[in-house]
């Protein structure tokens, strides 16, 4: 039986049956060429213990016939919306369903990832226990290349003030997330700008000002290893951290030691970036590029003579 088959125009009543203003929660799934897992994706939403208030899809720019099965869907339930759209890129995407949403609370999915059926049902209850706290994640199982893997120690999670262990990489998973959505009004949304790492920039911008709730409990399924993945796409990834933290210097407000921080991991990602370039011998590149940074240096991370 598919998606297809079980959804009926009740459905979209009980999406959002017994739910308060405090405790809607919109779902956004970004979406591009991959209507083969999109169905299992949101799926694991519909099945929630814990009903969504609402599900967004976006379909950025598919030519697999997502946008057509997608109409069908939408036609069907009031409580999905989809909005098709060119080719603009996750951030776009992710972005226009955030404007979109009429829930308190907003929720990501991966296409390509899916959650376990308490996964919202969790979340809320342990904020409803930290009503301070306006940002939950989840640890998560990891499935490579059809296989399960474990996550290696960089890769730990953390509550609490985190700002200084999503320096060094992503330290946050989209699919885990849950925040309120007035967040995005006082950090702004994702970088359009940025082609990938565009989360590791946002998770910058929100923990340099709040605490994070974790619940250490893998609550949905993680994917890898595609073709499609930005990762795959885009494999020297640090250029783009890069990018964040020098924007993060530039235009957010830090404290001096999130500053020293954010400053020498800066130092320390450009020295290894531009190491590699010089083993390709782009001499130029890498001049042009460490005097680009070079108003965020100091004596001791002085990044303008890097290399």
């Amino acid at each position: 039986m598919t998606i297809l088959d079980r959804l009926s125009p009740h459905v979209g009543i009980d999406l959002q049956f017994n739910q308060t203003e405090q405790t809607r929660v919109s779902v956004i799934i970004p979406t591009h060429n991959r209507l083969n897992v999109l169905k299992r994706a949101i799926d694991s939403v519909l099945n929630q213990s814990f009903a969504a208030y609402e599900l967004i899809v976006v379909d950025d720019g598919s030519t697999d016939g997502t946008d057509q099965w997608l109409s069908t869907l939408d036609s069907s339930n009031s409580s999905i919306i989809s909005i098709i759209q060119n080719n603009f890129g996750v951030s776009h995407a992710r972005n226009r369903a955030i404007e979109r949403a009429r829930g308190h609370w907003i929720a990501f999915l991966d296409s390509d990832d899916y959650w376990y059926k308490n996964k919202l049902q969790r979340q809320m209850d342990a904020l409803q226990q930290n009503p301070t706290i306006r940002f939950c994640h989840c640890d998560e199982h990891w499935i490579r290349n059809g296989k399960r893997v474990n996550q290696k120690r960089k890769h730990a999670k953390y509550g609490g003030h985190i700002f200084e262990q999503c320096l060094p990489l992503c330290a946050i998973s989209p699919s885990a997330t849950i925040m309120r959505k007035e967040i995005f009004d006082e950090v702004g949304l994702f970088d359009e700008a940025l082609p990938a790492c565009e989360d590791y920039d946002l998770w910058l911008r929100i923990t340099c000002k709040e605490p994070v709730l974790f619940v250490n409990e893998p609550l949905l399924v993680k994917t890898g290893g595609h073709e499609d993945q930005l990762s795959q796409r885009y494999p020297a990834m640090d250029r783009f951290r890069i990018t964040a933290l020098a924007n993060l210097l530039r235009g957010a407000n830090l404290d001096s030691h999130q500053y020293t921080m954010a400053q020498q991991t800066l130092a320390n990602k450009i020295h290894i970036y531009c190491q590699g370039a010089l083993k390709r011998g782009k001499v130029d590149h890498v001049k042009s590029f460490t005097a680009s940074y070079a108003d965020l240096s100091d004596d001791k991370n002085n990044i303008s003579t890097i290399g």
